[in-house]
């Protein structure tokens, strides 16, 4: 009697895509930007507290502050060819290291020497700058393609958490150690950021031993090289005129005119507070919501997110209640990072991996760059025009500038070609 033969289950072959959280290497990478990032917003708060105990005057906090966003911009492109051009490892080590330093030095200058203190934070934020673009390339060589974007968002709910947790917790540590020890706190923060990270490994290859090592460009033609591969690709360059004019713009006009509105309109504080919590935590809500969801045209949504800080200087030009201002900050901080994940992890796909670090150092340049701009020029703006007249402008640009850079050719899926669709 013949027997019909058992019909076979077919089973995938590749097992299911494990969590990225559960991968060392990213674990380390994760844990040393968490720790530069709580390092970076501390700084600012301790040398606050230095001003309350009469160590540091106004104006020189001024300058030690307006030193390192100097130090950041001048090595944020240095560290991009760098890291380009030899290990990102490295370049994180050296950088970090250099932050590392520069702590104890503000420390040997607080009350005693303020040339010093303004060269240490200038190194401080050389440190940083140098860290960003190769956090950024490393980030590529370490996650598989298909874990980036949940990488990405892990990334970004570190940076914002930190943007909590570094000052609480530096308000908390203040009530036992003076401004010396928290500085020298903020330095094994970066020791940490320094040495905690490991090597990447993927996608990267090895080189051919027999080949003899090509010549290398000088710095200015590796740089140049950079602007040209991000000029291939529309989407990053529309990208990048929008995050301007978010930036600029929206961002800068709502960080003048907050405080103001916050003491004049509602006569407290607590709008200006608790508009800034709401920010940052619904920042850390589209983080999560970013790491699972997939739009089918995920450039536009990200446009559409990016356009949603909008509301913010809507939310403050109209006599609204404080819980609506609130609440369209939270939207605001939603919106971000609904925009920041995916265009930080259509970067580390499109752009060609050898000059990855150079075009991320060109979005921080840019995004950072220009924002000190932005800031000089809203509060003359506000005494010249009103503040609901600078208010209106920015918030059209908000809304408008992302909307016309989602017409830009690649700008649909972030990518030169869309992606195969799968039933």
């Amino acid at each position: 009697m013949a027997t019909t033969p058992t019909p076979t289950t077919t089973k995938s072959d590749t097992p299911p895509p494990r969590s990225v959280l559960r991968d060392v290497a990213f674990l380390r990478l994760w844990a040393g930007t968490t720790a530069s990032g709580l390092a970076t917003w501390a700084l600012p708060f301790v040398l606050g507290l230095a001003v309350l105990h009469r160590d540091l005057g106004a104006a020189g906090l001024g300058l030690v502050l307006a030193a390192r966003t100097a130090g950041f911009l001048a090595a944020v492109a240095v560290g991009g060819v760098l890291a380009d051009r030899h290990s990102r490892r490295a370049v994180v080590l050296w950088s970090a290291l250099a932050a590392a330093v520069a702590a104890p030095l503000l420390a040997a200058g607080l009350g005693r020497s303020l040339v010093l203190m303004t060269a240490a934070a200038a190194l401080a934020g050389a440190g940083q700058g140098a860290c960003r673009p190769a956090f950024q390339a490393l980030t590529a060589e370490t996650v598989a393609p298909e874990q980036r974007q949940q990488a990405n968002a892990a990334m970004t709910m570190a940076v914002r958490s930190s943007t909590l947790a570094g000052p609480a917790l530096t308000a908390l540590l203040a009530a036992f150690l003076d401004v010396w020890t928290l500085l020298l706190g903020i330095g094994l923060l970066w020791l940490a950021a320094a040495l905690v990270p490991g090597k990447g490994v993927t996608g990267t290859t090895a080189a051919d031993p027999a080949a003899e090592p090509a010549p290398r460009a000088g710095f200015r033609r590796e740089f140049l090289d950079g602007i040209h591969e991000a000029r291939r690709h529309p989407w990053f360059l529309a990208g990048l005129g929008a995050l301007v004019a978010v930036i600029a713009l929206g961002y800068s006009a709502t960080s003048v005119a907050l405080p103001l509105i916050s003491r004049d309109r509602y006569d407290t504080e607590w709008v200006l507070a608790a508009a800034m919590t709401a920010y940052t935590v619904g920042a850390l809500g589209g983080a999560v919501v970013i790491a699972r969801w997939r739009p089918r045209s995920q450039g536009w949504a990200a446009f559409a997110g990016l356009a949603a800080y909008g509301v913010a200087p809507l939310s403050l030009m109209l006599p609204v209640h404080p819980v609506v201002v609130v609440a369209a900050y939270a939207v605001a901080g939603i919106g971000i990072e609904l925009f920041n994940v995916p265009w930080f992890t259509a970067t580390q796909r499109e752009v060609a991996p050898d000059k990855l670090a150079r075009v991320s150092s060109l979005d921080f340049l840019v995004s950072y760059g220009l924002a000190p701009v932005g800031l000089a020029l809203i509060a003359p703006a506000i005494d010249a025009f009103g503040v609901t007249a600078v208010l209106g402008v920015c918030a059209a640009a908000c809304f408008l500038v992302p909307a016309a850079a989602a017409l830009v050719p690649t700008a649909r899926h972030f990518a030169r070609t869309a992606p195969a669709t799968t039933d």
